[in-house]
């Protein structure tokens, strides 16, 4: 698999992963973005870890540290909030609003008929979504642009559904499947790393075929 490479340094890189690319192996088991590492090295004997999350469905950035030293620094920076991420997201319905905060708790839940999912819930870990609508689209869709202050998951699929009163296009969980979308159309977009005296790590990853495609 040829995974594009967007920022590169002795203690980073920065990936596109492409969509339907789970992060962990499934429980039922199939390919996933740790059994690609090995061709991530790029001359080093370790191979780059994960030091966040995406979902399967997501594409876009994502951040791998070269060593075990760069992975806990970097770990923190999330923690203390000093990397910026921006996400691209078409959501099933028109806005009348431009912009907005969304800010709600998240908690986990689960059931034997639907699974786990996230929920609001007043007593969850904060959650904090900025967002602003970038383009009307076709059909009834909205392109918006999401800043998540903080990581939890499933965090922008719950705002979207929650705080704009629709969830994102293709979203199973949170919407519905739809004819017009292959996948939950969320995009990693842009990704910025704070480093103490170092520069910052920022990397941008183009549109998807599939974002483009809507009339993105």
């Amino acid at each position: 698999m040829n995974i594009p490479i967007l920022y590169e340094d002795g203690e980073a890189l920065v990936i596109d992963k492409p969509a339907g690319l789970p992060i962990d192996i499934p429980r039922k088991g199939g390919h996933a973005l740790v059994k690609e590492l090995s061709t991530l090295r790029l001359g080093f004997q370790r191979e780059p870890s994960p030091v966040h999350r995406l979902d399967t469905d997501t594409s876009g950035c994502l951040l791998l540290a070269r060593n075990a030293k760069a992975h806990v620094r970097f770990a923190a920076a999330f923690e203390q909030r000093l990397v910026d991420k921006v996400y691209l997201g078409i959501v099933a319905r028109t806005l009348e609003e431009e912009e907005g905060t969304i800010a709600l708790s998240l908690s986990k839940i689960s059931s034997a008929e639907k699974g786990w999912r996230m929920i609001a819930a007043k007593k969850g870990k904060p959650a904090v979504t900025h967002w602003r609508k970038l383009k009307e689209l076709d059909g009834g869709l909205t392109l918006i642009e999401f800043r998540p202050e903080t990581g939890r998951t499933h965090q922008i699929r719950v705002h979207a559904q929650l705080g704009l009163g629709a969830a994102l296009l293709g979203d199973p969980v949170y919407g519905q499947k739809d004819a017009r979308a292959g996948r939950t159309m969320l995009h990693a977009s842009a990704l910025t790393v704070r480093r103490e005296g170092k520069s910052d790590i920022t990397a941008e990853a183009p549109l998807p075929a599939d974002f483009a495609a809507l009339g993105v």
